[in-house]
């Protein structure tokens, strides 16, 4: 067994071991609108629910040489943005966006999405996920180079496709995960598994 001692890597090799070993990461596809009114949007993989009472989301945005990045900007100035959810058919389109566009240069007008408003916050989503939550930024933090959101969600938009008796059809969602590098996952084989009666 290898010991890495990890506050004494530099970023990048941290970078890779992580996104190496914790598999496969949910990917929030995130849309944010800027002060001059362009919808920004971008994938982020470090991302994932934290609570259900109140329905909480945590996103992590890193730093791009010491800058903030155009979504963390966004989120601080307008303390509101959208989260969707990334399907196997919305992959190739997510990982265009994810490109180094100007900041008046919308992501999603040059990708070819299509805009939908919100019901409860300002930045507009995406038309063709098939899930979309809406949120309001409940608190920041920033650690090094990272800014850190928990975001509120308000309202949650769910493709009726695969909305079925209060939940969602996971096989029919298609749901995709990020993995180290260039690689992406699948659901692929589906295990079942009840929790243990209490003992």
């Amino acid at each position: 067994m290898k010991t890495i001692h990890m506050d004494t890597l530099a970023n990048r090799e941290s970078y890779r071991l992580l996104t190496g070993s914790i598999l496969p990461r949910p990917i929030a596809f995130v849309t944010t609108l800027s002060e001059e009114g362009v919808l920004n949007a971008a994938p982020f993989s470090f991302f994932n629910a934290i609570a259900s009472d109140p329905p909480l989301v945590i996103l992590s945005v890193s730093m791009d040489k010491d800058k903030k990045k155009d979504t963390a900007r966004n989120i601080l100035d307008k303390k509101e943005f959208v989260v969707h959810i990334v399907s196997e058919d919305l992959l190739k389109t997510v990982n265009d966006t994810s490109a180094r566009f100007a900041p008046h240069v919308s992501e999603v007008e040059r990708t070819g999405l299509t805009p939908v408003p919100s019901a409860t916050v300002g930045v507009p989503g995406i038309k063709e996920a098939k899930i979309r939550l809406e949120c309001v930024l409940e608190t920041t933090l920033t650690v090094k180079t990272n800014d850190l959101f928990i975001g509120r969600v308000r309202t949650m938009h769910v493709d009726e496709g695969i909305y079925e008796d209060g939940a969602i059809n996971i096989e029919k969602l298609k749901v995709v995960g990020r993995l180290g590098g260039a690689s992406y996952a699948t659901l692929g084989k589906i295990i079942h598994l009840k929790r243990p009666d209490k003992r």
